[in-house]
């Protein structure tokens, strides 16, 4: 049971006075459907660039990081220097100033503009239901750190309400929480919610793992404790162990190009910020100012899972002592999962018998999930806990309500304007528009909600997330860069390409399996040809399968069909588009110099961790 002081209280509750002050105090200025959904493009870049990083460090991929660096070692935190700052870079020096120059007001609108309406229909009906999936996964999330930390159990215990209603309350919790930040403030309260969230993250986070560091005797006393982890993808390679070369092309290729540039290039979720940015030079420098925070953050979420599996692993024990002329035993007794773990990282139970749940093998299934939440549990105070379970807390919310306003401005623009907006007088509009939009943002919760008990079969956050974004995200990325800087990719081009990605990753899926896993949501439902070391391996390679397919269908159907006129793609292709002036004098203050340092000090980290 965590040690929930009065202070820790008082944490949770100014957590909560300011997600609902931020959205009453914007309510009053949302008044048409550009100012709900877009923020009314007037968002500066050091705010859209901070809710860029919060956006980008969710609670998910709190959880997430967490568990991939108690399972796989420091090395997880390439995950951002391998597989989001180059693609950070990339979008804010040469993507930006086509979404932004050619007025789009989402990722699904720019496709209509460079190629035509279906691929755009297509894209924006997949989106939708990946951000949906995402979102719910996002509540499980929160669901299950709620019951880990134990911070209600007094209250249904005092109350007399059973356990198993823990659950369902703590999924509506961030779920009404999300609801209110963006009925109230739209756009403009999410973004404001992620830059608290990137805050809260911070000053929740950095006192575990400094304390955390200190009990391990600091960096030379963790790497002693953990001479092996430090440098392992396990489990991330093609063929496993052993086959470190195929496992270096799956990480370069599914993490460094088709999921990297699917997350930050593509997914529209992460470039709502930019989008609704002040200026085209504002809509650059909003990537790049979250890349330069991204060169160190993840060693702050990927070090928690580190730590924990460092940490001695409880087990039942006997203390013999005198008492009064009495010999006394004092049994500290740890549940079967607990001590089938490692460190204070448990191994998952069976809800019945609550036994080690065991793979294929025999060997216990460790709940890494668990590495961040525990850490907080082990390491902080009273008076500081409540502080990381506010973190935890803001992180899962702001991500929940970005995944809702990327769902309801896509419904909004992408479809429900697409197919109705003829019948829409243009005098009620807007108005008209804006209610759809919140009607959209209570059945987006909604969904979300329900996504979220469907996540409980899957129980691996990071591999549901990589398959996600391998099955929509990554063939559109393909499809992306073939657009924007080739100018022959034509519509019917695309729309292919996007078809042969998707079904090339369901196949993918379909056929292969993670170790351990039974066919089904994991995969081989059609049969098992190939077996994963981890459903992140699967997703890995998911993407790289369906990135090849949308590239080479798009190649081949766009060269048998007619393009469109060069002087129609003005604006949407980068040969044809005007270079943005350059208002900034000083050459290190200029976008291309910033990216340039950003970069070394990436590689510099990563030769670091290599």
């Amino acid at each position: 049971m965590p040690n929930l002081s009065a202070a820790d209280g008082i944490i949770l509750l100014l957590y909560f006075f300011f997600v609902g002050g931020i959205g009453f105090s914007l309510r009053s200025y949302i008044k048409s459907a550009s100012d709900f959904l877009q923020a009314g493009r007037a968002m500066p870049a050091w705010i859209g660039g901070l809710a860029f990083i919060g956006i980008s460090l969710g609670g998910q991929e709190l959880v997430t990081m967490g568990a991939l660096g108690a399972r796989y070692g420091l090395e997880s935190a390439q995950f951002y220097g391998i597989g989001a700052i180059p693609a950070m870079l990339f979008v804010g020096l040469f993507m930006m100033p086509l979404y932004y120059g050619s007025k789009a007001r989402s990722v699904p609108e720019f496709l209509r503009l460079r190629f035509d309406a279906k691929t755009r229909t297509l894209y924006a009906c997949a989106f939708a239901a990946m951000t949906l999936f995402s979102a719910g996964i996002a509540l499980y999330a929160m669901a299950r750190i709620i019951e880990a930390m134990h911070v209600f159990d007094a209250l249904f215990y005092a109350r007399g309400w059973p356990g198993s209603a823990i659950f369902p309350v703590a999924v509506a919790l961030p779920a009404l929480l999300a609801l209110a930040i963006v009925w109230l403030g739209g756009l403009t309260g999410a973004l404001y919610s992620q830059v608290m969230q990137f805050c809260l993250i911070v000053a929740g986070l950095l006192p575990a793992v400094l304390l955390g560091l200190r009990n391990s005797g600091g960096w030379s006393g963790l790497k002693a404790i953990l001479p092996g982890a430090m440098h392992e993808w396990r489990g991330i390679g093609h063929g496993g162990a052993g086959s470190m070369g195929i496992g270096a092309i799956g990480l370069c290729l599914g993490l460094g190009v088709a999921l990297a540039g699917s997350s930050w290039c593509v997914d529209f979720r992460v470039l709502q910020s930019a989008f609704a940015a002040k200026d085209v030079e504002a809509a650059r420098r909003i990537p790049l100012i979250a890349a330069g925070a991204m060169v160190f953050l993840p060693l702050l979420v990927a070090l928690p899972g580190l730590l924990a599996v460092s940490l001695p692993t409880p087990h039942t024990t006997t203390v013999v002592h005198m008492e009064n002329g009495s010999i006394v035993h004092d049994i500290n007794v740890v549940s079967p999962a607990v001590e089938a773990g490692k460190g204070i990282v448990p191994a998952k139970a069976n809800a019945v018998t609550g036994q080690p749940v065991v793979d294929a093998a025999g060997h216990a299934i460790l709940d890494f999930d668990m590495a961040t939440p525990n850490l907080l549990l082990r390491y902080l105070p009273a008076g500081l806990l409540g502080l990381g379970i506010a973190a935890l807390l803001a992180g899962l919310v702001s991500g929940v309500a970005a995944y809702v306003t990327a769902f309801n401005t896509v419904f909004t623009r992408d479809l429900y304007e697409a197919c109705a907006g003829s019948r829409i007088p243009e005098e009620t509009r807007e108005r008209h528009l804006l209610g759809v939009a919140r009607w959209a943002t209570v059945g987006a919760v909604l969904v979300a909600a329900g996504a979220a008990f469907a996540a409980l079969r899957f129980g691996d956050f990071a591999g549901a997330l990589a398959l996600a974004f391998a099955f929509v995200n990554a063939p559109i990325f393909a499809t992306f860069l073939l657009g924007m800087f080739w100018k022959r990719a034509t519509g019917h081009g695309a729309f292919a390409g996007l078809v042969a990605g998707i079904a090339a990753a369901a196949v993918h899926h379909g056929l292969t399996l993670p170790a351990g896993a039974r066919a089904g949501l994991h995969g081989g439902w059609i049969g098992v040809l190939h077996s994963y070391p981890s459903d992140v391996a699967q997703g890995l390679w998911t993407a790289i399968f369906a990135f090849g397919a949308s590239l080479i269908v798009t190649v081949l159907v766009s060269l048998m069909t007619e393009p469109r006129p060069e002087g129609e793609l003005a604006g949407l292709v980068y040969s044809l588009t005007p270079r943005p002036e350059r208002t900034q004098k000083i050459w290190w203050k200029r976008p291309e110099a910033l990216a340039a340092a950003i970069l070394v000090a990436a590689i510099a980290l990563n030769l670091f961790l290599a």
